[in-house]
């Protein structure tokens, strides 16, 4: 295989979604695959749509999932600039070599002239294409002479650079996921290459640009499909050999129906963006990151959602996915994204990260800082409470218990577990613990028990009220695990108190 280069090339027209960030990993798994190199490019042809921020977003949600580039806009490389709008200079002599070589047309048609033709089309109850069937009859240097022609450019008229799509030919073309895929020159209109603002389309940019910085396999998702014809015809009239192209599935809604779009997220409650994006017109859509996911669990749940590895495996760290990774796995069907599943793969990995990686995050969360003066075993709580959660910040809620002592008691736990002898055998019990002074589980869990089988008390009984007075509920973490976290004095203190309480 020659060298493999492949590109992400994002448009900066807003944040990336979860569909482009999937395709940015299928490229970046291809490369780091086959030892290649993964570039950045940033095509903002299109000024109109431009949102600022944007590229800064793309890059940095990136880079939170893990995804690095060999070569970019702040990597820098022998190919760059990798900016479009830093390019635009050299666009129009590839223009010019189009219309020399008779493989493209000036086309001087107005935006009101070819709304009214389409409003004309369409009363007839047909569409309006600018095509071979239509081009000689209209506004353009196949219709005109080349003194009409002249006298346009030098009165200023604005003109665009059309692509002349040959007549009625076959253009075979091979696609690693969908295999051949055969269209007819004639379905095809003259797509505008060169627009009247100085600036190339898409189409002519993206041809020329993976051509100079020789990329092998152009990787994208199926919504690019239908370019692919026109993208083949131009290699073909600049004589240059094409990569070779892979369209991507759709990412489908959780429903199977449709795209998932931008808005479906928080429409449905889940986010569809890497990380949070603030708009400037102050609309806030929420991120994977900042709802709590990892990034290992977001990049293994995009990986599978369209990919198959051929196994029963479903759990993959990046260097696994980079050695599984084929093209030829992946399917041409639309993946139904299912928040569910995205829980789960993030509750997996929750499991699989290391204890203190996941104290270092749940250190950070602002209640935690709130009490970071009592010097709490930390570490210790989130080995015992990270099985209950699917995110980190649950972690709080499993664990607030510990921070602070209830104050209240849960009133259904109390009239089933706290009966008229309670208080007296709480009351001993403390005394024993008294005597203890190694509290780790594996040390506290064989006396206390032991105590409890000698004088007759019975297990259930004593577990579950001292759960109560600990906890304040029902619920917790395995009770020998509390006390360890709680300590010897701690223990004690909230055992006597909920005998207080309770006893009156």
């Amino acid at each position: 295989m020659e060298k493999v280069r492949v590109r992400f090339a994002p448009s900066p027209t807003g944040p990336l979604h979860i569909g482009g960030v999937r395709t940015a990993l299928f490229n970046y798994l291809f490369a780091k695959r086959h030892g290649g190199d993964f570039i950045l490019r940033i095509e903002d042809t299109d000024q109109t749509r431009y949102v600022e921020g944007a590229e800064d977003y793309i890059i940095e949600s990136l880079a939170w999932c893990g995804i690095r580039f060999d070569e970019g806009i702040r990597e820098g490389g022998a190919f760059g600039p990798y900016r479009q709008s830093d390019r635009k200079e050299l666009y129009q002599q590839y223009a010019q070599e189009l219309l020399a070589k008779g493989h493209a047309y000036l086309a001087f048609d107005s935006p009101e002239a070819l709304d009214a033709l389409r409003a004309d089309f369409e009363s007839r109850g047909e569409t309006f294409t600018y095509n071979a069937a239509e081009r000689t009859k209209l506004n353009n240097s196949l219709a005109l002479s080349t003194d009409e022609i002249e006298a346009k450019r030098q009165a200023g008229e604005p003109y665009v650079v059309r692509f002349k799509m040959p007549v009625n030919q076959e253009i075979i073309m091979h696609d690693i996921i969908r295999g051949e895929v055969i269209v007819n020159t004639d379905t095809l209109d003259d797509k505008i290459l060169f627009k009247s603002d100085g600036m190339p389309t898409y189409h002519l940019a993206n041809i020329v640009d993976d051509h100079l910085m020789e990329i092998s396999h152009v990787i994208r998702g199926e919504e690019w499909l239908p370019s692919m014809p026109l993208h083949i015809m131009l290699y073909r009239a600049f004589d240059w050999q094409a990569p070779q192209f892979a369209h991507l599935p759709l990412l489908l809604k959780p429903t199977g129906k449709g795209k998932l779009s931008k808005r479906d997220g928080d429409q449905m409650g889940f986010p569809v963006f890497p990380t949070q994006w603030n708009s400037k017109e102050g609309e806030i859509y929420s991120g994977y990151r900042e709802s709590g996911y990892l990034p290992e669990a977001f990049i293994n749940l995009l990986a599978l959602l369209g990919w198959n590895p051929g196994t029963e495996q479903e759990l993959f760290t990046m260097d696994e996915l980079i050695q599984a990774f084929s093209l030829e796995r992946v399917g041409k069907s639309g993946s139904r994204f299912d928040p569910e599943k995205a829980k789960w793969f993030n509750h997996q990995w929750i499991q699989r990260t290391d204890n203190r990686t996941l104290t270092e995050r749940f250190s950070q969360l602002p209640q935690v800082q709130a009490y970071a003066h009592l010097n709490l075993p930390l570490e210790e709580m989130v080995s015992v409470l990270k099985e209950r959660v699917d995110f980190v910040h649950q972690l709080w809620d499993e664990s607030a218990f510990l921070f602070e002592a209830p104050v209240v008691y849960d009133e259904t736990t109390v009239k089933k577990r706290w009966k008229e002898q309670t208080g007296g055998q709480l009351a001993e019990l403390c005394d024993f613990l008294e005597t203890l002074n190694d509290y780790s589980p594996a040390v506290t869990e064989p006396p206390i028990k032991a105590w409890i089988e000698e004088k007759g008390y019975g297990l259930g009984n004593i577990m579950n009220a001292m759960r109560l007075v600990l906890v304040g509920k029902s619920s917790g973490p395995h009770i020998f695990e509390i006390l360890s976290i709680l300590g010897k004095n701690e223990s004690i203190r909230r055992i006597r108190k909920g005998i207080e309480v309770l006893g009156n």
